[in-house]
């Protein structure tokens, strides 16, 4: 088709209407063709590619599920409360307060206001990341020849930039982030050891307990000792849910995450949306 004039642009423009690839969002989400069986309503539905990004805005109580489709995904996130992104992600504290550095099912992620951001509901991958972070320009550069955005092996704080400039947020805004899907283990001698994935399948399930925007980066983890730039498939859904509640067994799970879940409601209560 003749591209070369506006119309003929418009027309071949046109002509992709319908047209599918492989990572791609999925809009209305509620047309994703296999939700899971325990979800609502899907108001997020998109599958990135590796190297590549995505964000969005959740009401508090969405239950958003990351799944690694062939194993080598790794969805590096950040958090953020949606009017108010000054309160974000804190993995410092969310390592600290809990007594521990290896997140999984039951674990909270925690914001420096002490309040819960997000709970992990579910967790079929136990190879998780809070001690490194994702991977950087200088780094990428260092090890792929690249690391810009538009390059073959994007660093994932580059693509956390472009992703918080969307989102009215600016490269300072930036903390250090969580890594889902490949681990670390800390050894006797305090060496990083690099654990890789669980395999292909594996996902985790999160808990908005607070309205957040939510940015993930899909890159290889820094750690990942392959020379080759290795980053395939996420899958994305986020369904309509309810926050977590005094009984749940999160609630309760211990004092430290109870004083968190507290002092969440606490808030809410004051600003007459509890």
């Amino acid at each position: 088709m003749e591209t070369a004039t506006t119309f003929g642009a418009r027309d071949h423009a046109r002509a992709q209407e319908g047209a599918q690839a492989e990572a791609m969002p999925v809009v209305p989400a509620t047309a994703w063709p296999d939700p899971p069986r325990e979800a609502g309503p899907l108001v997020w539905a998109e599958t990135v590619a590796g190297g590549n990004y995505t964000h969005r805005a959740l009401a508090r109580g969405t239950e958003l599920r990351l799944t690694d489709l062939r194993g080598d995904a790794c969805a590096h996130l950040l958090l953020f409360v949606a009017d108010r992104p000054w309160e974000r992600l804190n993995v410092a504290d969310t390592v600290k307060v809990q007594w521990n550095a290896y997140l999984g099912e039951g674990k909270l992620l925690l914001s420096d206001q002490g309040r819960v951001l997000a709970s992990v509901v579910a967790d079929s991958s136990g190879r998780h990341d809070a001690l490194c972070g994702t991977s950087t320009l200088v780094r990428n550069t260092a090890r792929y020849g690249d690391g810009t955005p538009q390059s073959a092996s994007p660093a994932g704080r580059e693509l956390f930039k472009l992703a918080a400039l969307k989102n009215g947020l600016e490269p300072r805004d930036l903390p250090p982030s969580l890594s889902f899907f490949q681990g670390v283990r800390v050894g006797e001698d305090g060496a990083l050891e690099f654990t890789g994935s669980a395999g292909a399948g594996a996902s985790l399930t999160l808990r908005a307990e607070q309205d957040l925007t939510v940015l993930i980066a899909n890159v290889p983890h820094p750690a990942d000792p392959r020379p080759e730039y290795t980053s395939t498939p996420l899958e994305v859904l986020a369904w309509k849910g309810r926050a977590t509640a005094p009984g749940d067994p999160l609630w309760e799970a211990s004092p430290e995450g109870r004083r968190a879940f507290l002092n969440t409601a606490d808030f809410h209560t004051a600003r007459g949306l509890a």
